[in-house]
């Protein structure tokens, strides 16, 4: 059936609004345990009990609850919906203007990992994994985000969650910054904050050669191999060897891991470095060709209550699973 403005809903046609999970998805596939690429962990709305095609109609208060209920994941997620008003006991409860209409575009929003969400708080540092030493070859790291299980993993990234990674250089090759340090700076402005969403992946910097774009990528695309995420190579500093690559995996494929690992890897490929003696006559800095320490760093982008959600979800733990410096 149509609806339009107007019509009289009774309870099948509203269970509909609630319990669909194709064409028009109910607000409980969006918003509740969902399935896929749906779901944001909320309670679900009890259906109304009249029986298939039973004509029961339906009270002020279930209407108003589905009402509440597509306001409260339009507000999370910033989406424009029609503008409607509760009713009150003793007025027809008529189905209000494009119900299936915003049903339909909340159902995209939460897909899509809810991208418009600014009810969003930086976490605080997870894991920090320094290089060992300074050094003349490479920093890998691994970094492992578990949640408590799949669903909760889901909902997280569903209202908008994100897994960050930062890359800083936290002291000089040598007695001052190398040409070494200045190309890592340079790789470190071009990363940015690394993001990886629900759908895709994202780098808030620019420049350098990106040899390997995998940003499509996303929490959804995880499979049990590394996947690559970004490749950069250095264009414009002296070592246009030298790379940062982003990598990721789960412990399952999407809808059943229960966590992420983000590998990192920082590579010096240049093969003219030589370690100078302190004994040089030259009085060259005997780091000269040396990257002084790096620190790759990880923290959530986690949704928050404050426009709606609750309740919102989280990681169990996180580990710093490896951290090699060559």
């Amino acid at each position: 059936m149509a609806y339009v403005a107007g019509d009289t809903i009774l309870d099948d046609e509203y269970n509909a609004f609630l319990t669909n999970t194709s064409g028009t998805i109910g607000i409980n596939h969006t918003m509740g345990t969902g399935a896929t690429v749906y779901g944001l962990g909320q309670a679900a709305l009890p259906t109304v009990q009249g029986g298939t095609d039973s004509g029961t109609t339906v009270t002020a208060a279930s209407w108003n609850a589905l009402l509440t209920a597509m306001d409260n994941i339009g507000n999370h997620t910033n989406d424009s919906l029609t503008a409607r008003t509760q009713v009150v006991a003793g007025d027809t409860i008529a189905i209000k203007a494009a119900i299936a209409a915003d049903l339909v575009s909340l159902a995209a929003e939460v897909a899509g990992g809810s991208t418009s969400a600014t009810a969003i708080s930086a976490g605080s540092e997870l894991q920090s994994s320094r290089s060992g030493t300074r050094y003349a070859g490479s920093h890998i790291v691994e970094h492992t985000v578990t949640f408590a299980n799949a669903n909760n993993m889901r909902f997280f990234f569903n209202a908008g969650g994100k897994i960050r990674v930062n890359l800083t250089r936290v002291a000089n090759g040598g007695g001052a910054a190398t040409d070494k340090d200045d190309s890592v700076d340079e790789m470190i402005a071009a990363m940015g904050d690394f993001d990886i969403a629900s759908l895709a992946s994202t780098r808030s910097g620019s420049g350098e050669t990106l040899t390997t774009n995998g940003f499509a990528v996303g929490f959804q695309d995880v499979t049990t191999s590394y996947q690559t995420v970004f490749l950069l190579t250095q264009s414009s500093g002296t070592y246009t060897s030298m790379t940062l690559k982003a990598e990721l995996k789960g412990n399952a494929t999407a809808g059943s891991t229960t966590n992420v690992t983000i590998k990192m890897s920082l590579t010096d490929a240049d093969s003219g470095d030589i370690l100078y003696t302190s004994g040089n006559l030259s009085s060259i800095d005997v780091n000269e060709n040396f990257i002084g320490t790096t620190d790759f760093a990880t923290k959530l982008m986690l949704p928050t209550t404050a426009q709606g959600l609750d309740p919102v979800y989280t990681l169990s733990g996180s580990a710093a699973t490896s951290n090699t410096t060559a």
